[in-house]
């Protein structure tokens, strides 16, 4: 009725021996190798991070005056449509679209700032 194989190329007995060596290694493994292992924070960690740092600023500075011009873009289309209602339909879903997604950008800046505080 069973299978003496988990898998087609796993036995029990190797399953079973596979376990006992991955506890074996996490349960025996002196503490002082853990702590060396994890005592500080490496320096390209620390490069990366002000490195995404920068990169967030920039892209919420830029992502204003994008908004802006979007908005823009769409109240003059909205102004010149001159009774056309495509036109018009249009230029509501560019007003409507760019401050949907300025309003998420803010939105998740607001949450990532939240998170790395209660990091910190």
């Amino acid at each position: 009725m069973f299978s003496k194989k988990i898998f087609h190329f796993i036995s029990y007995q190797q399953c079973f021996i596979l376990i006992f060596f991955i506890l074996f290694f996490i349960f025996f493994i002196p503490t002082t190798v853990h702590a060396g292992l994890f005592d500080g924070t490496p320096a390209l960690v620390d490069k990366l991070n002000s490195a995404f740092e920068k990169i967030e600023d920039w892209l919420l500075k830029l992502a204003t005056p994008a908004a802006a011009v979007a908005v823009a873009v769409g109240v003059f289309m909205k102004k010149f449509s001159f009774g056309d209602e495509e036109r018009i339909r249009t230029a509501k879903k560019i007003i409507r679209g760019s401050l949907f997604s300025y309003g998420f950008i803010l939105v998740l800046n607001l949450i990532l700032s939240a998170i790395k505080s209660l990091l910190t």
